[in-house]
């Protein structure tokens, strides 16, 4: 396994995050730099930091130092410059893991097109640096060409997005397909290690990838399961994760629109976290669902691994989180299979509901408008 030496916050939950992304990235952690702050202009850290690390870098010689914040393109070569070594960001070291992590073609052009993405944001300021001269060529690449550089980026960003269109279109016909023959729909969501591949097999009888790594989904499965002796589809998608790029959930949008056409969407919690982890991650998953677009009304919540957790607790957080209200929650296990049942029954109540037609109140003075004329 790769080393790298981590920069991240001087928390415990942010720092524990930190070292899972290096580990699902491939690698293995050898030595932690904690800080309060990582937003310094020049380097991101301290000078006195840097002096510092330039000889633990020197001792340990760690493939890469991974930086647990988003760096701008100066500010990474200016790391880089100093310590003579690959410096990782963390939008760098998420798109490694989704890289490592692709299997099927779309899923693959999803990552590319993020990963340029990626590189487009930061070669505009490469433009900019090199034309003022603060920063010579960069990546071998002449003061020059940089422009090249750029367009080049630019026109295969576009060829990767014409074959994601195409995709979509494919996504699109199917669910007019599920939809013509009266099929509903139910997607899984929430942050990334929650249990939702786990969840997925459990109420399916899949085998899916599974595992304590982050990112273990990527592709979108959709398998069939029957609530009431009625047939419904459920689909598996891309864990959430904090400070996740909007150029990403950009790059996987044909993926994560499969949530905006789900008639239910079940946002999957590990209720066994920590409380300040708990809100995290919860903050994080309702922000994403907001960015995509999602109606509030088809969500549910799956409070997992209530098989580690007593259940006075359980109640005890789903109130921190304010989910009593409206009854939208079922505490479950989707390792030993506890209170599924409950979960499905919870999902035939809301589409219930959310087939009964609304009640439009009328006034006294609508009633008598329509009686009497204007």
């Amino acid at each position: 396994m790769k080393t790298a030496i981590l920069i991240t916050y001087d928390e415990e939950e942010i720092i524990n995050e930190a070292t899972a992304l290096c580990d699902s990235a491939g690698y293995q952690v050898v030595h932690i730099i904690k800080q309060r702050f990582l937003k310094r202009p020049k380097f991101g850290i301290s000078e006195e930091i840097i002096e510092g690390l330039e000889e633990i870098a020197k001792k340990i010689r760690p493939d890469v130092i991974v930086y647990d914040e988003i760096l701008k393109p100066s500010q990474n070569y200016n790391l880089a410059s100093k310590l003579h070594r690959n410096i990782l960001d963390r939008e760098a070291l998420i798109l490694e893991i989704f890289q490592s992590r692709t299997s099927s073609a779309e899923s693959k052009l999803q990552v590319k097109l993020a990963q340029m993405r990626y590189e487009m944001s930061r070669a505009k300021e490469k433009v900019r640096l090199a034309k003022q001269g603060e920063q010579p060529g960069f990546m071998g690449i002449g003061k020059f060409e940089v422009d090249v550089y750029y367009n080049d980026i630019k026109h295969r960003m576009e060829t990767v997005k014409s074959k994601l269109e195409k995709a979509g279109k494919q996504r699109q016909l199917h669910r007019q397909s599920r939809k013509r023959v009266g099929l509903k729909t139910i997607s899984l969501a929430g942050y990334t290690s929650a249990g939702k591949s786990t969840l997925f097999n459990k109420l399916t009888g899949e085998e899916r990838p599974k595992g304590k790594e982050l990112f273990t989904t990527l592709t979108t499965s959709i398998r069939r399961i029957t609530i009431n002796q009625k047939v419904f589809l459920i689909s598996d998608t891309v864990g959430f994760i904090s400070k996740l790029p909007a150029y990403i959930i950009e790059a996987f949008k044909s993926t994560l629109e499969e949530l905006l056409y789900s008639d239910i969407i079940i946002i999957v919690i590990d209720i066994s976290d920590p409380r300040f982890d708990l809100k995290k991650k919860f903050k994080s998953c309702k922000k994403t669902l907001n960015e995509i677009g999602v109606d509030p009304d088809k969500v549910i919540f799956a409070l997992n691994k209530a098989d580690l957790i007593q259940q006075k607790k359980i109640l005890e957080k789903a109130e921190y989180l304010g989910l009593n209200e409206g009854k939208r929650w079922v505490s479950v296990s989707a390792k030993t299979g506890q209170n599924t049942k409950q979960l499905k029954e919870l999902i035939k109540n809301i589409l219930e509901s959310l087939q009964k037609p609304k009640v439009i109140k009328k006034t006294v003075k609508g009633e008598l408008e329509k009686i009497y004329g204007n």
